[in-house]
């Protein structure tokens, strides 16, 4: 089994050493795809310092495009088994790969999503708490599922049913397409817990409300919308 860890990188200099080396450090044969999203900060001269390491794999946007076209950049050079997708602020621990993997591995699922609500995490600010609550509830209304934490960026993957997903989004609404698109599969999303520690905004958080608002429309588009299979 040969595992793909996508990781969509923009401005994350305090924390992407660190990061990457966790990663590096976990025992799965892998490939590490790392898609810079035109980062303008240390993150560049970071990313040079794994350039040929074994399984790394580096790629630049010539532009900030955002967290979703990073993530599409990556999936179209999967060649894993499993695909996960790790954000590079250290919020999600590269510990936890085994239990996300696991129910695929075993093939009993395509896709498994971390939740950090049954661990009692810590949440850095409450409104993002109780928006993401909205959200799971959201999705499982308009969708049939019975997630508890839709917004949580750790996602796996079959690689072969992710790279068949017809993905648009370019930003954080990466994660309501792919909850909507996955459900419209007629899958029901399996979920596992995860450890979580949240940064603040003074720390590089960079999601925002208007993000909160952008998910919903996306949930209630693809909701409504014919499904539609990834070509070639």
């Amino acid at each position: 089994m040969k595992l793909s860890i996508l990781i969509p990188v923009f401005n994350e200099e305090t924390t992407l050493q660190a990061l990457l080396d966790l990663v590096l450090e976990s025992p799965f044969q892998k490939e590490v795809l790392i898609v810079d999203d035109s980062s303008t900060d240390g993150t560049p001269e970071i990313l040079e310092r794994f350039r040929g390491r074994e399984g790394v794999r580096l790629f630049r946007h010539r532009r900030n495009r955002g967290k979703g076209a990073s993530v599409r950049t990556a999936i179209a050079h999967v060649t894993g088994d499993v695909a996960i997708i790790q954000d590079a602020d250290l919020e999600y621990d590269p510990q936890d790969y085994e239990k996300l993997i696991a129910p695929i591995v075993d093939g009993e699922e395509e896709v498994v999503f971390g939740t950090r609500v049954p661990l009692g995490n810590p949440h850095s600010y409450v409104r993002y708490y109780l928006g993401g609550r909205f959200l799971s509830l959201l999705a499982n209304l308009l969708y049939n599922q019975h997630i508890t934490d839709e917004p949580c960026g750790y996602k796996a993957f079959d690689a072969q049913f992710l790279k068949s997903l017809p993905l648009e989004r370019n930003g954080f609404d990466i994660d309501p397409e792919l909850t909507a698109k996955v459900a419209k599969r007629g899958i029901r999303i399996c979920e596992v817990p995860i450890r979580y520690i949240p940064r603040s905004f003074s720390e590089g958080k960079k999601i925002r409300w208007i993000d909160g608002l952008m998910a919903v429309w996306v949930l209630f588009k693809y909701r409504f919308s014919p499904a539609k299979r990834r070509r070639g």
